[in-house]
This record gives structure tokens, C-alpha cells and sequence, in this order.
């Protein structure tokens, strides 16, 4: 039977910073100096990144933004809850998963610059999924939110931010 703990030790997953287990599996040897990129990314990418990712029941992983999009895959296990806040005030939640149902994908994209988290969908063990990220991934990149500043940008969503932040 294959488990979380399974998983983590046969992929050699680490704890990731905004909650669950990561590992990075492919690093684009192709790399995007600065000069052709936006002035918000600081320095030369590499063209693309990727990396597996593991949450279990009742862990999440936190509202963050990064400034590439972000293709989430379903690998194994249960759905995925992605939730979504984008620029413009909207909320949106996806469910990322091997299921028939309608409201499941297969793979999703979570555009540049969208506040997003993730969990488990209720009664999931666990989740495994890929992200591969274009321009590749830089935790230069990478911003973990507030409840603070969250809830003051997306008041109608204070409920959900006040439980998927890891930072008052």
C-alpha cells in the first residue's frame, strides 16, 4: 500500500517552508538573463523548473506569491484544494485530482503574481502533486503572505486567510 511516509522516503521529499514536502527534480540547463525578463525577477532564470510536492491530511501549504505561473500535476493519492486570490479581488478554489467529477483537473495553472494555497480536499489522506514553474523557480521569487496583509486586500475572504497563513 503506498502512504505519505512511502512516498516522502522513496522521493526523498523535504519540508518545504510554506508547509508539506518538496524535492527538486529538474533545473532547465536553458537560462533567461535578466535583461530579457521583467524588472521584478532581479537576476537570470533558469527557463523552467520542477518539483514534486507532497501535503498530508490536516497540513496545508500557506498563501504565497510567486512571479512565474505555476502548473500543478496530479500524480497520486487524493484531490487538491488550490485556492486562489487573484489580483483583481477574486476568489476562486480548484480541486486538482484523478477523479471523473467535473470540478477536477488534471493540471491547473495558477497565474504570475496570484496569492494561492493548498490543502488536502476533505477526507484525503494525502496529496501528490508536481509544480513546474516558467520562468523557473527562485525563492528570490517566493513570498509568504500575512493574515494581516491578506485580510486587508481580500476582506471577504478573512475566514479562509485567517487559517492558511503561517504568518500573523
Amino acid at each position: 500500500m503506498i502512504t505519505a511516509h512511502s512516498l516522502i522516503e522513496k522521493y526523498q521529499l523535504i519540508a518545504h517552508p510554506e508547509g508539506g514536502y518538496y524535492r527538486s527534480t529538474y533545473r532547465a540547463p536553458l537560462t533567461l538573463p535578466a535583461s530579457s525578463l521583467p524588472l521584478a525577477f532581479g537576476g537570470d532564470r533558469p527557463v523552467s523548473t520542477a518539483i514534486y510536492f507532497l501535503l498530508e491530511a490536516g497540513d496545508f501549504s500557506a498563501f504565497h506569491r510567486i512571479k512565474s505561473d505555476e502548473c500543478w500535476h496530479f500524480y497520486k493519492g487524493d484531490p487538491l484544494w488550490i485556492h486562489c486570490l487573484y489580483p483583481n479581488g477574486k476568489y476562486q478554489r480548484f480541486t486538482l485530482g484523478a477523479g471523473e467529477e467535473a470540478d477536477e483537473h488534471y493540471q491547473l495553472v495558477v497565474p504570475a503574481g496570484t496569492w494561492f494555497a493548498s490543502e488536502p480536499a476533505s477526507d484525503s489522506a494525502y496529496s501528490f502533486v508536481g509544480c513546474t514553474v516558467s520562468p523557473g523557480f527562485d525563492f528570490a521569487d517566493f513570498e509568504m503572505a500575512s493574515t494581516a496583509q491578506l485580510s486587508a486586500a481580500y476582506p471577504s475572504c478573512q475566514a479562509l486567510i485567517s487559517t492558511r497563513c503561517r504568518l500573523p
